[in-house]
């Protein structure tokens, strides 16, 4: 059994029984609505705030986890034995990685070491699921190994997401590069992505949101140019059967090797908004 534990936050929200299966411990990020404070996956389930944003007046807007959370759960893994890796989703996107950085400095005798992901959601959790099965293949894998492999699986992974405006994103500060599509969209579809900088930028607009899907599938083949395995993992806001076309769209072309479904975080679907679906991939690993 590795001595090596791996730790996530929530917005890679990786399938619960991979989570058992390997072990993951997820740090929850915070959802604040209305004057309340819940913990991602904790105290609110993803269903429950999209159906809840389609018809509330408010917004909720979200925060990293404190690094309290962080140390605590640090503290537990150091005492139980265990070594520590943390990937977290991108620090262009969220404070996470600063809280965790945090952590670790409260705690200089436990061995941590923290990976920006550069990315969100399961581009994020296909990241720590690699260093979790391979830490299960191979139990003696050093801290640095698994580090190493962490910031290696950068280069395979990615997402692409379409949403059904980008009024969210401007609300919640998170457009970034995809500012310049404000004013211009009118009834164009914008398809999103992360760059390698972690922050989200426009990967191309088209008129109509089969359009968008079809867009979505040319621009995934281009990004994978034939790697495998290919693991994808087909996601959505609050737009689950939209979701399940793509995924048979994307099954049928490109026969992956692994396909997951996955709802969005709370914390990241309330800047994207309901409607969102997206196609997260991990190729060449």
């Amino acid at each position: 059994m590795s001595r090596i534990a791996v730790v996530t936050d929530s917005t890679a929200y990786i399938p619960e029984d991979l989570v058992q299966k390997y072990g993951i411990r997820v740090v929850p990020v915070r959802i604040i609505w209305d004057g309340v404070t819940y913990r991602d996956g904790v105290d609110i389930r993803p269903e429950e705030v999209f159906e809840r944003i389609q018809h509330s007046e408010t917004l909720p807007t979200t925060s990293q986890p404190p690094a309290q959370d962080f140390l605590d759960l640090y503290r537990e893994l150091h005492e139980a034995g265990y070594e520590i890796l943390t990937i977290t989703l991108s620090k262009n996107l969220s404070g996470t990685f600063g809280s965790a950085q945090q952590a670790k400095q409260m705690l200089p005798e436990a061995r941590i070491e923290i990976v920006d992901s550069y990315t969100t959601a399961m581009a994020l959790g296909f990241q720590v699921l690699a260093v979790a099965r391979a830490l299960e293949a191979n139990p003696d894998m050093t801290l640095e190994e698994a580090k190493a492999l962490a910031e290696a699986t950068r280069a395979h992974t990615g997402v692409f997401l379409t949403v059904d405006t980008l009024e969210y994103l401007h609300r919640g500060g998170r457009i970034g590069g995809a500012a310049k599509l404000l004013g211009t969209m009118l009834n164009l579809k914008p398809i999103l992505t992360l760059n390698e900088e972690g922050r989200i930028i426009p990967a191309g607009k088209v008129r109509t949101r089969r359009k968008a899907i079809r867009a979505m599938l040319d621009l995934l083949e281009e990004s994978i140019a034939g790697r495998r395995p290919l693991r994808l993992a087909a996601l959505h806001v609050a737009a689950e059967e939209d979701m399940k076309r793509l995924a048979e769209m994307a099954q049928e072309r490109f026969q992956p090797d692994e396909m997951l479904f996955a709802i969005v975080s709370p914390a990241v679907g309330v800047h994207l908004g309901p409607g969102t679906v997206g196609l997260c991939y991990m190729a060449g690993m």
